[in-house]
């Protein structure tokens, strides 16, 4: 019964049915399934499939939003029904934020929500934001990656000035930095001294468990 669960669980994402995978989750917990398992064993792979079905062109941005979205929905009823010593395994722990001086979210939101299916920890500190917001998350959170968007040319500079302050405050050493939007290219993030460049939140996975030192 907890494998056809498990599948039922994963379709729902992949299908983008959000009220399916709500009422699932639910059903699982009446069966008395493990919320831990559920997760892992159905969210898990539902949204890894749906990942690879962007990766393949299958899938396009708006197909992957509404799938992460259901990924939520059903996370949102099984998490907290986690026993106390229950925990996802924590890959890594990333504070992701928009730059100071630009307000765009759905691409930063989209990269946060798939970090946190494939178990990171994820602070989303919002858009917007300046350097000092990014540090003073980092240490709070005791991060070790920060994920940096901008969509527009004239916030890019602010991925730079963002990896200086880090620099400045003496947190470089500990904290890996990933940057990412519609302007960014690889060799803007290498002129910067970014650790790792996405150009989607697929790709924004396999680069922070390459940066978290992790297996993908």
């Amino acid at each position: 019964m907890s494998e056809e669960m498990y599948q039922k669980l994963a379709q729902a994402v992949i299908d983008g049915e959000a009220e399916d995978a709500e009422s699932l989750a639910k059903q699982a917990l009446d069966q008395g399934l493990d919320p831990l398992a559920c997760i892992a064993n159905g969210l898990t792979k539902g949204i890894q499939e749906v990942g690879e079905l962007f990766a393949d062109g299958e899938y396009y941005l708006p197909e992957l939003i509404i799938s992460a979205d259901t990924m939520k929905a059903a996370l949102d009823i099984l998490e907290p029904a986690l026993a106390g010593d229950q925990k996802r395994e924590v890959v890594g722990r990333v504070v992701i934020g928009t730059v100071e001086g630009d307000l765009h979210e759905i691409g930063k939101t989209l990269v946060g929500t798939m970090l946190a299916a494939n178990g990171f920890q994820v602070i989303d500190i919002g858009v917007d934001q300046p350097a000092s917001e990014f540090i003073k998350a980092i240490k709070e959170n005791d991060a070790t990656i920060v994920g940096a968007s901008a969509l527009l040319t004239t916030t890019m500079l602010q991925q730079q000035k963002l990896i200086e302050a880090i620099e400045e405050t003496g947190l470089r050493k500990q904290v890996k930095v990933m940057v990412g939007g519609a302007p960014v290219t690889q060799s803007y993030a290498d002129q910067i001294g970014a650790d790792g460049y996405a150009e989607d939140a697929i790709s924004a996975v396999d680069i922070a468990f390459r940066l978290a030192d992790a297996p993908a």
